[in-house]
């Protein structure tokens, strides 16, 4: 039985796929890697080239994320019956597992459990527009060292039980919380002021095309234009985070353990995601991790 497969929905996002491409393709092997080519995007297509590619229709619809998660967890589900742990998520989320713990991301699959769902802790690569003026070229972390935690990006992506996950991916009917001290989530959305205003003015345009309020719409309040804010504005108020000298994410990981429960009556699980107004920057041992 293959390790591990790893699952993605994208949509035109080059930016990321290209970070998602080299960070897995290169870890796991392509032949190994999942990508639904929403719209049957040419440029996607092409840059996953060696990947499963699976082309869909790219219809506007209110229900985008409900669709995208009926289809995504059916998949996750079949192709556990193939690999022992399946990581799936958004084009912009990467798992990465800590250097100092001396191996790779799949050296660590290789030997933990089957029958289980570990969540990651969700770390937010944030630009720093005021220290960080170097562009990204191909590795991001280097010319982006900081991060805020993001509770709501600790998510349980590595699927190795037979779980049904939530619309976009944040909880699943896992009773038990393993949260792995030597990983993370990392969240690229804000890892690049040039690359956010791109990737949001695009998904600005296809909620346009939905026609549908917030309020109607199955589909992240971040893709709207009227949540989105003043961009260069976003990135500035990065500067005002407190900055946190020590790199320990045990406490935070504590706190995700102290707060697991189940989410009402809904069959899943959760755990608090409170606003942390902190940031830290990262140890030099994780230049070039992603």
């Amino acid at each position: 039985m293959q390790t591990v497969a790893v699952v993605t929905m994208v949509r035109d996002d080059a930016f990321f796929l290209k970070a998602w491409l080299r960070h897995y393709g290169e870890m796991f092997g392509r032949e190994n890697c999942y990508v639904i080519n929403h719209g049957r995007g040419a440029e996607v297509a092409e840059l996953a080239a060696g990947c499963n590619v699976v082309g869909i229709p790219g219809d506007p619809h209110k229900n985008f994320d409900i669709k995208r998660w009926g289809l995504l967890n059916n998949l996750v589900g079949g192709l556990r019956r193939y690999y022992r742990h399946v990581i799936v998520g958004d084009v912009d989320e990467l798992v990465v597992r800590d250097p100092e713990a001396g191996g790779t991301l799949l050296d660590f699959l290789e030997d933990a459990p089957d029958g289980r769902v570990l969540t990651p802790l969700g770390l937010e690569v944030i630009h720093r527009i005021d220290l960080e003026k170097d562009e990204i070229t191909d590795h991001i972390i280097g010319p982006r060292r900081h991060v805020r935690p993001a509770p709501h990006y600790s998510k349980p992506c590595i699927i190795s039980a037979p779980v049904k996950i939530a619309r976009g991916g944040h909880f699943t009917q896992a009773d038990k919380l393993f949260t792995p001290d030597d990983l993370y989530l990392m969240h690229l959305k804000f890892c690049d002021f040039g690359a956010y205003v791109g990737v949001m003015d695009h998904r600005n345009a296809v909620t346009d095309e939905v026609n549908a309020s917030v309020k109607e719409a199955s589909i992240g309040r971040h893709w709207f234009a009227e949540a989105r804010g003043e961009d260069r504005e976003v990135f500035e108020d990065f500067a005002k985070l407190e900055m946190v000298d020590e790199f320990d994410m045990r406490p935070l990981r504590r706190k995700m353990q102290r707060s697991f429960k189940p989410r009402g009556d809904t069959g899943y699980y959760h755990f608090d995601r409170p606003d942390y107004a902190t940031q830290y920057v990262l140890p030099e041992r994780f230049v070039g991790v992603i």
